[in-house]
């Protein structure tokens, strides 16, 4: 995987341009620099949350998604190349699946509010969404992989999960929407 960085400030892409990982140089307003940046926000989303309070189960799945949205993010840099393996993706199906058994039965929206913990989550989780429009974006216009987009559409969906999770610990809820016309048609 290319060489290491040994140099931050090197002034080369005064010019409006980047280097990907195969020494290839493209704008840094391209669809693929969009998808690396906003893959690279995700991951740094993640972190905050990992500064909250939290079921160790769910850090240390948290910290693996961080290594592999860096994966991610190595593949992205280099056109053709794979780092993200579709097993990445079983893997977030088996957290969903774990995590969201546990969980009440939604009957009404929530709000992406809560605790502080839960309300991050839910950062990451738009902040995925928008990683995967980009990745989405990027294929129509490259050849790419199809796990990169799988990926991101899982972990959106496992953040949304995880927040209800963080939402309940120390005996909390999800913040539910107050519908109007839910309310209309409870009301007698």
């Amino acid at each position: 995987m290319g060489n290491r960085l040994t140099q931050i400030a090197t002034r080369t892409g005064d010019a409006g341009t980047t280097g990907l990982g195969d020494n290839t140089r493209v704008s840094k307003d391209s669809l693929r620099v969009h998808a690396m940046g906003d893959v690279d926000e995700l991951n740094s989303h993640i972190g905050v949350l990992l500064c909250e309070e939290m079921p160790e189960g769910v850090r240390q799945l948290l910290v693996e998604i961080q290594h592999q949205l860096f994966n991610l993010g190595g593949e992205l840099s280099i056109p053709g190349f794979e780092l993200l393996k579709p097993e990445a993706v079983l893997a977030l199906d088996e957290a969903l699946a774990t995590h969201n058994e546990a969980l009440p039965r939604l009957q009404e929206f929530i709000l992406p509010a809560g605790n502080r913990a839960a309300s991050q989550a839910h950062v990451c989780r738009t902040v995925a969404r928008r990683a995967e429009r980009a990745v989405v974006a990027l294929g129509q216009a490259e050849e790419l992989k199809e796990t990169p987009r799988q990926y991101l559409n899982r972990l959106s969906d496992l953040m949304f999960v995880l927040a209800r999770v963080l939402n309940r610990m120390n005996g909390g809820d999800d913040v539910y929407w107050k519908s109007e016309r839910l309310a209309k048609a409870d009301a007698p």
